[in-house]
């Protein structure tokens, strides 16, 4: 065998004993991440339901509705519910000032955590973020009753602890993933953020019904702070400093990652920021979240005010499109390391043809759900098939950071997902404004505008982005392709 062919192999992760994924520590990391990303998005998304029942019913509709307006629909519940949660008087722009108020924080911390956690490791980094965000979510009923101001203040400190995660979790996995095992690891990590979706939003419905809308912020605050003394405690920075990570899996991953990463302490700032490919996941993860944002923070308003959910209903329904999505990561993380390490298919090949798949087929069904209108069976079933296939792109675009460059993965996701969190920020204020009368139309312009916007990112990146480690990122001049 030729020398540059073992060069190749162990770059692959072939050239190494294999380490088993079961029960080893890189897959218990993978599992810590995945309740650690539960949490964040449960803690994201409570206020979306715990919304439409904080706010005087008046205050959200338009008391002349168009003839375009859906017809009440939903059976009365059998069961009594609780009414002694404070009302507050709060107009539509107010609650997309209020629901887009996380993202003001989650912003400013995305380049500065990835930074960070490339210089003293992610772990604390990812534990002292979701600790951050939990405190403050136990702070959100107070900070409602002393004001608007002060709930869209405690709102965005929380975004501010959460802005840390995803990029101190990169920098962890490119310690971590071998590459052919990228896609299944990290699918399993963020597809918690998907469960925790779907477990938030019909549980923080239930309980707004039965009990009261501040136990939704005191239950999965405090599952929040728990979570982090088994994560200081469970997981390492790297495998280096893993304690109970066997010698084979260290030997195996140190292998895999050997000719990837770089060792050198300055970051290349500007070749990474002229770089393509780093562009091509902006634009495309940019394009991703503006539909992705728009649907965790108003779908429940669009089950209530158009398709006339009660608030129980409609968490478990509101729900539904995120159940199919963590199905569809968890699947496709699978099937994208298959493909790659079984019938040997690129890793651009693979990457471009997740990212199309999970963007242009939401953006069809988006564009489905405006056109029929006041037909509930459908409109749940498009707006579900819409967001189940935008998990396919968990195992493009999301961790092609970590293809191009492992070494900084954690500064590029951070880069990324600064311009992704525009969306977050500016979505609900854009939906909300052109919704004010909550009419068919109105909803099916705002569906309109994110399928244009998620089919721009996806030909953006198919022609832009790139499957090897750049040039820039690795100890000198050489491309490892993948």
């Amino acid at each position: 065998m030729s020398s540059e062919k073992q060069w190749n192999l162990k770059a692959e992760g072939l050239g190494a004993p294999e380490a088993p994924i079961c029960c080893s520590a890189r897959y218990s990391l993978a599992v810590w991440a995945f309740f650690g990303f539960f949490l964040l998005y449960a803690l994201r998304v409570n206020l979306s339901v715990a919304l439409v029942d904080m706010v005087e019913s008046n205050t959200t509709l338009t008391k002349n509705r168009t003839s375009q307006t859906c017809v009440a629909h939903s059976s009365t519940p059998v069961a009594p519910r609780n009414t002694t949660g404070k009302k507050y008087n709060w107009n539509a722009d107010t609650q997309g000032w209020i629901l887009g108020s996380f993202f003001y924080g989650y912003i400013i911390t995305q380049i500065p955590g990835g930074y960070l956690a490339c210089q003293v490791g992610g772990k604390l980094l990812m534990g002292f973020g979701v600790l951050g965000t939990s405190v403050f979510t136990l702070f959100t009923p107070l900070a409602a009753d002393l004001g608007v101001g002060y709930l869209i203040a405690v709102r965005a400190l929380e975004g501010l602890g959460e802005g840390v995660t995803f990029p101190a979790m990169h920098v962890m996995w490119s310690s971590w993933a071998p590459p052919l095992e990228r896609s299944k690891l990290l699918s399993i990590s963020y597809a918690g953020a998907q469960l925790g979706t779907v477990v938030s939003l019909p549980l923080s419905g239930v309980i707004s019904f039965y009990m009261d809308w501040i136990y939704v912020f005191y239950i999965f605050g405090s599952l929040g702070v728990i979570w982090f003394l088994f994560w200081i405690c469970m997981v390492g920075d790297t495998p280096e400093t893993h304690k109970r990570i066997s010698l084979a899996e260290k030997e195996y991953i140190l292998s895999t990652l050997s000719d990837q990463l770089s060792t050198r302490k300055s970051v290349p700032w500007a070749a990474m920021l002229t770089s393509l490919p780093l562009w091509a996941i902006v634009v495309a993860h940019f394009s991703y979240n503006w539909t992705f944002y728009t649907l965790l923070t108003l779908l429940p308003t669009y089950m209530k005010e158009i398709l006339k959910f009660d608030v129980q209903e409609n968490g478990f329904l509101s729900a539904l499109p995120y159940f199919g999505c963590w199905l569809c990561i968890i699947i496709s993380g699978q099937v994208a390391d298959y493909l790659r390490e079984k019938q040997n298919m690129s890793t651009l090949c693979v990457r471009r043809t997740f990212t199309l798949i999970g963007m242009i087929g939401p953006a069809v069904f988006l564009v489905a759900a405006g056109f029929i209108g006041c037909d509930y069976k459908l409109a749940v079933a498009f707006v579900t098939i819409s967001t189940t296939l935008g998990g396919f792109s968990t195992s493009g675009y999301s961790i092609n950071h970590l293809d191009i460059a492992p070494s900084y993965a954690g500064i590029l996701l951070g880069i990324t997902n600064s311009f992704a969190t525009i969306p977050g920020m500016v979505g609900p204020l854009v939906a909300k404004g052109l919704t004010h009368n909550n009419t068919v139309g109105e909803w099916q312009l705002v569906f309109y505008i994110a399928a244009a916007i998620n089919l721009f990112g996806a030909i953006f990146f198919a022609l832009f982005s790139s499957g090897d480690v750049q040039d820039w990122a690795v100890n000198g001049y050489h491309v490892h392709r993948n």
